[in-house]
């Protein structure tokens, strides 16, 4: 057996006993440990690779062979003996938002409750679920600490296996109080930092078990590019190899060789998929090894050491490195020099394996992530990434996440917003799953489009689905509107990937992540917790529909919790002050985003989006009350995935006298790439002139003021752009688009188009009183919500 990799910690933070040694790693995360034999391993292990921190302060005393230990945050008392739950505690100082108990003792259960317990974390998969499934543990808490147990994890060696270490206790302690963004960066300081994802993997993914052949897939995509719909990944599903094969052999799920009836040149099909920019991954269930039907088998068999007359299977054993090199070398790098970029590793098969503690899932995300990282000179799409489900802490090492098979219901998405942010307390931001649902219950054009529209604001937006006639994700595959409006959402994601890839880049180098809790920044608020489906989407909150519309108003409900300031909703041109609770109103082709005032979101035009410079920059601009906004971009300049720095453009806007200012730096930017042109879109703004925006009237209520400036100097250029000034829409209009789109009595939209008409004759100088006036009538109270939401958000932005 090779040698542990070692991650001692600094020896000034370790205190030993009689067999037991704890190490102070920060102010707030001890690290627990228990051998009857003192046998103590500073290996890396599958959840831990590095514990190396500066010493924090702190004070102990021995008594016997315990001791009390006291840091700034935390006071542990400990008797020296096994670990025990009279004998081993450690206290919080603090009870600064620590809803219940402060105290932890050995063997204690937290339990998930979102009052006074563990929030969660993630779960291995969401297969078969129908709606809301049990959630593994995270690390944020409202009782201010949480743990990891590393005590069952392998030992990592120098030739990337693993091996058992002394076995005792191994405990990680995070007794953070509400402190969630520490929390969550100490954790990755422990177990790595959140991964670099390629900026191909935030575009659209087409997806689908079904069985094409390689004309109909390049039509499709052709298609696609056809109705100006693009996409970044082209992804293949089982039935690229051999799936029709003798009954004797087995089952064709696993398999390695491509099916010639369909794919009659697999290299030059993966060619034109490349010529199309788009990655490719294939799909592998390599549950049943490699067999006699494969083109690969000969060479693996005679590696092994069978002999490959007698027929006999090559069993998948994940504890065997021979095997692995096998697995590799000769069967996914030959596919690999034809043209895949990465694989869809499709394991469903347990977690038990040949060697004991070893989960075949983790391994096979370990070594194919490392894999994967080996480079191919000339090839562009080739870095590092899979598709796997989640097997436990520290899997945020080898993304994405792969969620599996849900039933395409209501109920399974109502939990998914909650599902994918939550995964953030574990350090696991980046989950894909099957946008619109696999399968399994029916055909729902409406939960299809609003399941679509979560995607698009979700970390990865795959569209997938089961092999039925009926449930093709294709925009086209529905009726109007849902078919317009869906296309409009698939370009607007390719259009936030500039914005998406520096979100990226803020959860690798910040720990902050993409997709979170309202709860990770306003910890002290108990709203944050109670609305658990909105979420933070980088700096914008989003809260889905996921639920049908009223079948009256026509409008579909979300409530979330708005936090302090004054926000935009993107769509809507709606402006919201917080804190409060706000219920949401919203035709098919909208959901609630909601940008901060003061920021600046950078996009760009969709087909362009996902090159690393994009010659034209989108940039909206969301002035604040001191009429400025501040926004940024990351961009990769070299190779990110070799050490390469990447570049920050700063954006500064200041408006004065009607004169908007718009200035740039970027320090580090390499001439080639600094001259852009620049598309402003300034939706409080008006003025003359302008460019029409290139926006889509279905999902954009009203299209924002527009200019475009062409050959600006990122580097150091300032835009200026005159004679403008602060512009708000009175309500009318939109209240009666409201009400003229709702079904029901005449006489009570009448009613209410009265009192709309009466404010607006004095001005909306008494808002309240519209209030209570709308209040009072006997109608509908969805119409009398909705209608207050429309005409007070859009009173708002005066």
């Amino acid at each position: 057996m090779s040698e542990f990799l070692l991650a001692p910690a600094n020896s000034k933070a370790v205190i030993t006993g009689e067999n037991w040694r704890i190490t102070v790693l920060t102010p707030c995360l001890l690290r627990l440990e228990w051998n009857e034999n003192n046998e103590f391993s500073d290996a890396k292990t599958q959840v831990v690779t590095n514990r190396d921190f500066p010493v924090p302060q702190f004070t102990m005393r021995r008594h016997g062979n315990g001791l009390s230990l006291s840091t700034e945050a935390l006071l542990l008392e400990y008797d020296g003996q096994p670990f025990s739950a009279h004998g081993l505690s450690v206290k919080l100082k603090s009870k600064a938002g620590v809803v219940y108990g402060s105290q932890w003792h050995f063997g204690q259960e937290i339990p998930l409750d979102s009052h006074f317990g563990n929030l969660g974390g993630t779960a291995r998969t969401l297969d078969m679920a129908d709606g809301e499934i049990p959630l593994e543990p995270g690390l944020i808490s409202r009782t201010g600490f949480a743990l990891v147990d590393d005590s069952r994890s392998l030992g990592i060696t120098a030739d990337a296996w693993v091996a058992p270490r002394p076995r005792g206790w191994d405990l990680y302690f995070f007794g953070y109080g509400n402190d969630f963004h520490r929390t969550l960066a100490d954790y990755f300081a422990l177990t790595g930092a959140s991964p670099l994802i390629p900026r191909f993997a935030l575009g659209n993914w087409w997806s689908r078990y079904w069985r094409y052949n390689e004309t109909e897939y390049l039509q499709l995509i052709d298609r696609f590019r056809s109705a100006d719909v693009p996409l970044s990944v082209a992804v293949l599903d089982m039935d690229w190899h051999l799936v029709d094969i003798d009954p004797s052999i087995g089952s064709g799920w696993t398999g390695y060789t491509w099916n010639r009836e369909l794919f009659s040149n697999p290299p030059e099909f993966l060619r034109q998929l490349h010529e199309r920019q788009l990655a490719v991954t294939l799909n592998v269930h390599p549950a049943d090894g490699i067999r006699r039907h494969e083109q690969q088998y000969r060479e693996v068999t005679k590696y092994l050491g069978q002999n490959p007359d007698t027929g006999e299977p090559v069993d998948f054993n994940i504890a065997s490195q021979r095997f692995l090199t096998a697995y590799f070398n000769l069967v996914h790098h030959p596919l690999e020099d034809e043209g895949v970029d990465f694989w869809w590793i499709d394991w469903q098969q347990g977690a038990t394996s040949a060697q004991a503690g070893l989960d075949p899932l983790w391994m096979l995300n370990f070594r194919h992530y490392r894999d994967a990282q080996r480079q191919i000179p000339g090839r562009e799409f080739k870095q590092p990434l899979i598709l796997s489900r989640y097997s436990g802490p520290g899997s945020h090492r080898f993304p994405l996440g792969f969620s599996g098979d849900t039933f395409n219901t209501w109920e399974s998405l109502d939990f998914q917003p909650f599902f994918t942010s939550t995964a953030a307390n574990i350090g696991y931001f980046w989950w894909s799953h099957d946008i619109g649902g696999h399968g399994f219950a029916g055909r729902d054009f409406e939960l299809s489009t609003r399941w679509l529209q979560f995607g698009v604001f979700s970390p990865i937006n795959r569209l997938h689905s089961t092999m039925s006639p009926f449930l093709g994700k294709e925009p086209w595959a529905f009726p109007q509107p849902y078919c317009a409006v869906q296309k409009d959402y698939l370009r607007l994601r390719h259009a936030l990937i500039p914005y998406l890839f520096t979100q990226m880049w803020r959860s690798h180098r910040d720990s902050v992540a993409p997709i979170r809790p309202i709860y990770h920044d306003y910890p002290d608020r108990w709203e944050s917790y109670k609305y658990r489906n909105s979420y933070f989407y980088g700096d914008l909150l989003v809260a889905p529909i996921t639920s049908p519309a009223d079948s009256k108003l026509h409008l579909a409900k979300a409530t979330a919790w708005i936090p302090s300031g004054t926000w935009h909703d993107l769509f809507t041109g709606y402006v919201y002050h917080g804190a409060a609770v706000q219920s949401f109103y919203r035709p098919l082709n909208q959901i609630p985003v909601l940008v901060p005032e003061g920021k600046i979101i950078p996009m760009a035009p969709p087909q362009i989006a996902a090159a690393p410079h994009p010659r034209t920059l989108n940039l909206w601009v969301y002035l604040d009350a001191t009429n400025q906004a501040q926004g940024h971009l990351t961009e990769e300049v070299g190779n990110m995935f070799s050490g390469d720095t990447p570049t920050d453009i700063e954006f500064h806007a200041t408006f004065h006298d009607g004169t908007l200012d718009l200035r740039f730096s970027a320090e580090g930017l390499p001439a080639e790439f600094a001259t852009r042109d620049i598309v402003v879109y300034l939706p409080q703004l008006a003025g003359e002139g302008g460019v029409a925006p290139a926006l889509s009237r279905e999902v954009f209520s009203q299209l924002p003021l527009c200019y475009r400036v062409e050959s600006v100097n990122l580097k150091e250029g300032t835009i200026s752009l005159y004679n403008l000034h602060r512009w708000a829409p009175a309500p009318q209009e939109a209240a009666f688009t409201l009400l003229d789109g709702a079904e029901g009595k005449i006489a009570d939209k009448e009613i209410a188009w009265n009192l709309v008409q009466r404010h607006s004759g004095n001005g909306w100088r008494d808002p309240l009183a519209f209030s209570g006036e709308l209040a009072s009538e006997s109608i509908a109270q969805t119409l009398k919500d909705a209608l207050l939401e429309c005409v007070l958000a859009t009173l708002n932005r005066g």
